[in-house]
This record gives structure tokens, sequence and C-alpha cells, in this order.
């Protein structure tokens, strides 16, 4: 096969080639806690303090977020300005789920016997979970248990995270895995039917279950199957644009804005639950991103403007592993499962500079800085760093890449790339966000039958997330949500609808001298050309 790579690039492979076996016999030693610090400190683009700014009004006032973040924290409503019938919604429900990520919400609260809708920007599914790659987390092994996988989450969140969220993430982790197992996910299992299960960056345990390298989809595909068989309905291409509340402070509802025609409609709801994921498209530092076309950040808008308090808005994370090259899949995410694998991060000399599975916030950082010291690929698009990807075969047995990582391997080929036989080119792109909107363990953010679930959440991962948790972390609280607001809304009582919280935010705006044309939530990217 004839590869794409510049001559440059090939004599790097080269390189590369002869220092493998080597490689193989001797791994990276891991880094101390002080130097993770320092190559944190200096490297992470959350400490990169030129990219934030303060935010003004609302419930975190003077306190950090990236710039793009505050700019629709403080932009004007999208409702501004708009005569709306809230006496007379156009759909009335008891659980209303904002996001095709809270397909799991959804299931639980019907299974609790509430009337259930989910409403979607895209199609359900078009979601961050449906792109998650390496799999899901979970103690359910003999050498393994929920106290070991607590202490893995938070010494990967720096001890950031809020110990009761972390808590019912890894106690309910084995019970979601058999939920979800019983529900039809094909998950990776032995000629015995036991689950095949691998390392991730900063776990002490084998505890990775995955269906391939396609996790995140098949999960999907089987939440998705279950919402239909329900026969929950799901009204698509339609974006959540502000959250209602009632006349006595509780959500009860949302304006809805569909993304095709233009219409405005009015869902009143007992409970609403948000699952709207994470921030990627808003392109923080200009960073590409692994993220779905909708995300946007709308769910920390919504939250935010009804009053709900946001919790480590200030920190991202940045996959160490996007696609560097070529320029059709830039940013694209590529699979910690690789270097669980074995794949090791070599620089243009061919050396191994970096333990492949350090947490993702310090392996990170460690690509920035080998390129930052002039040990990068050049490549026509950018500088990079090899990820030995040839390495598995070598170590597993030819096969296994294809395999184990046909998802991978389909999407490099697909330009000519066989990452069985050549190594390819990666740098951090924006991938997750680590904050969010503040809840308790019972999923409720500081408004009250406002629940808030998967990425749009804070508090779990503390200041960084560990690979397996994100799918994780939506299923567990996803349910959770569900689960909840299944026993709340049979409480509730609305009074009238009201938009008076916009008002007063938009006032506050005023007096604090904001002046702004943005509008939010922004609910999709503009890649136009600008002038």
């Amino acid at each position: 096969m004839s590869f794409p790579y510049t001559e440059e690039m090939m004599e790097s492979v080269k390189k590369v080639e002869a220092t493998r076996a080597a490689r193989m016999a001797a791994e990276p030693r891991r880094m101390t806690a002080e130097e993770k610090d320092a190559l944190l400190e200096q490297y992470h683009p959350d400490y990169n303090l030129s990219s934030f700014a303060e935010i003004i009004v609302g419930p975190n006032k003077g306190e950090k977020a990236p710039k793009e973040l505050v700019e629709l924290l403080q932009a004007k409503s999208r409702v501004q300005g708009m005569t709306l019938d809230l006496a007379h919604p156009d759909y009335d429900v008891d659980v209303l789920v904002i996001g095709g990520s809270g397909a799991s919400a959804a299931i639980e609260a019907h299974e609790a016997g509430a009337n259930v809708m989910i409403v979607t920007k895209l199609r359900i599914g078009d979601a961050n979970t449906m792109m998650a790659e390496g799999g899901i987390q979970a103690a359910d092994k003999e050498n393994d248990s929920p106290a070991q996988h607590y202490l893995d989450v938070m010494g990967g969140g720096h001890f950031a995270n809020v110990p009761e969220l972390v808590e019912k993430l890894v106690m309910d982790g084995p019970e979601c895995i058999k939920w979800l197992n019983d529900l039809g996910v094909l998950f990776d299992k032995d000629k015995d039917g036991n689950m095949i299960t691998t390392h991730g960056g900063g776990t002490s345990r084998k505890r990775m279950h995955a269906a391939a390298d396609y996790s995140g989809a098949e999960i999907m595909r089987v939440l998705r199957d279950e919402v239909q068989n329900r026969k929950i309905p799901v009204v698509d291409f339609t974006s959540a644009i502000e959250i209602i509340k009632d006349t006595e402070g509780k959500a009860a509802g949302a304006v809805l804005q569909n993304m095709e025609t233009g219409e405005i409609l009015i869902a009143r709801a007992k409970c609403v639950i948000i699952a709207t994921g994470g921030a990627g498209r808003l392109h923080y530092q200009g960073f590409p991103t692994s993220n779905h076309y909708g995300a946007t950040a709308d769910g920390l808008v919504l939250a935010y403007r009804a009053g709900a308090r946001l919790l480590y808005q200030d920190t991202l994370q940045y996959h160490p592993t996007g696609v560097a090259f070529p320029s059709q899949i830039y940013g694209a995410l590529v699979t910690e499962k690789v270097r669980s694998m074995g794949a090791q991060f070599v620089n243009v000399n061919g050396e191994a500079f970096m333990h492949p599975l350090e947490t993702r916030d310090v392996a990170a950082s460690g690509v920035i800085r080998e390129v930052a010291r002039g040990n990068g690929i050049h490549t026509p698009l950018r500088d990079g760093i090899w990820l030995d990807s040839p390495m598995i075969d070598a170590i597993h047995g030819e096969g296994t890449l294809e395999k184990r990582l046909p998802g991978m391997l389909r999407m490099y080929l697909r330009y000519d790339i066989d990452m069985r036989k050549v190594p390819i080119v990666i740098y951090p792109t924006l991938h997750y966000q680590n904050g969010g909107v503040r809840v308790s363990v019972n999923g409720m953010s500081d408004v009250e039958n406002l629940y808030v679930a998967g990425e749009a959440a804070g508090g779990v991962h503390g200041r960084n997330r560990l690979m397996g948790n994100s799918l994780l972390d939506v299923i567990v609280f996803g349910r959770n949500a569900g689960q909840e607001a299944g026993k709340q809304f049979k409480n509730v009582t609305l009074s009238d609808l009201t938009l008076e919280h916009v008002d007063s935010f938009e006032k506050e705006c005023e007096a604090a001298g904001i002046h702004t044309d943005e509008v939010s939530p922004k609910i999709l990217p503009d890649y136009r050309r600008k002038k």
C-alpha cells in the first residue's frame, strides 16, 4: 500500500520501526505526582488564563469560565421579544427529557409510570454518547471492587470530585452493566461468555467493558430500541431554547424551537431532565473537537438562566489522541483503547517519551510539550506525535487490531492509511466537559424539579475524567434522574407557567453593563467562511 505520508514523515516512520522491539521490552516509566503537576501547570490548556473570562452575573458571579462559554451565559435569550401563550402548551407531560443522551432517564421514568417525552435538537442518538468508542468502566470482576474504582476516579479527578457522586457512580456501575447486558448490548465476551475487560489511563484494574471500538454506538442502539419499543414519543430536530418555571420557582417545562421550520412550541412538564451533553463545538482556544455537531453547551446555558449553579465550568478534557492527519478527519477521536492494547506515544526520533496510560490531562499535556520542544511530526496540517499502532499486533498477534478496533481501522483505511502497518499522527482534541450544572445525588440541580445527567452535570469527574466513566456516568445518573423524576412527578402540582426568570436575568445583565448582540443557546456551530 502507498501511504499518503510525506517523505519526511516516512523517514520518521523508519525510526519508529527501528526502536519498536526495544520499546516493547522496556515500557516508559510513570511520572511522579510532582512531575505531573509541573507538566499540567505549564502545558495544559486549562492553565492558559488568557483564554478565560470572569462571569459577571448569575449564580457563579465572580468565577472564571472559558470566554466562549461566558459569552453564551450572558447573551440574550432567544425568547426575548416573543409573545408566548404559556397557558395553552403544545405538549403536556409528566417528565420532559431534553437531549437524546437521556434515553436511559426516559426509560426509567416510563418504568415508574410517568408520561414521558424526549426532545432532541437532531435525531435521538446524535450525541456524544453515540461517539464514545473505548468502553464503559465498572468494577464487576473478582479482583476488583467499587472501592478500588472509587480511589481511581478520585485520583484521576485530582480529588476535586464530589465524593457522594463518585460513590454512586462506582456502586451502581456493576448493576448498570448488567442492565445494559440484559437489554441486549453486545459486549465483548470470551468463548465462555465472560466479559472481556481492559485497562484505561489511570485505572488500577482491568474494568473497561467494550463492544469492539463502537461501545457508545452499541449502547445507544439498544437504548434507542427500548425507547421505541416502549412507544416513548421523541420530538426530533427540535431544540429547547429556554426552561419554563412556574410562579413558585419550580421547573415546569421548556420553550422549544423546530430546527427546520422555526416554529415555537411550549412543553409543560412536572419534571425536566437535561441531558444535552458537552461543549466541544464551541472550539475553546481554537482546538478541534471529537464532539458531535450539536455539542454547544445548551444545557449549561438553559440551567444557568433558570438559576442553577455551575460547578467546575472552567475545566475541559482535551483527549490526548485526536487525529492530526489527514485533514479530512482532523480532531476525530482515536480511542484510548488503542493505547490500552499497547500502542505507545513516540516522537519524531522514534523515542517513547511518556507512559501510554497516564491520565488524559497528563497525557495531553505531555503531547503538547513534546511538540513544543520541536520533537513533533511535521504534517501538511499541523505537527503531532506518533501513536505506534502496529505495536498492537506485534504484542497480541496478527489480526488483533482488526478484531478489537475495526472502526478505527476502517476510518484510517478510508484515507489509505493502514494503522496495522504504520503509526498514526495524533494531537489533543477537545473532548469532554468535565464540569457542568451542580447536582445533588438525586440528580436535581439548584432549581426544584430540574434534573441534569451525563456530560451536562458537573462534580462526578472533578477536574479530569478517566476513560470509560463518561458512558458509566450517563447511564448511572441518567437512570437515577429518571427514577427520581418518576417518583417526584407524582407529588407535583404546577402553578401558572412563567418566563419571569428570563426577564430578571436580562435586567441583571443590563445593570451590570453587559451589551451584546449574541443570543443563546447557540444550538449549532457556525462554520460559514467569515469575510
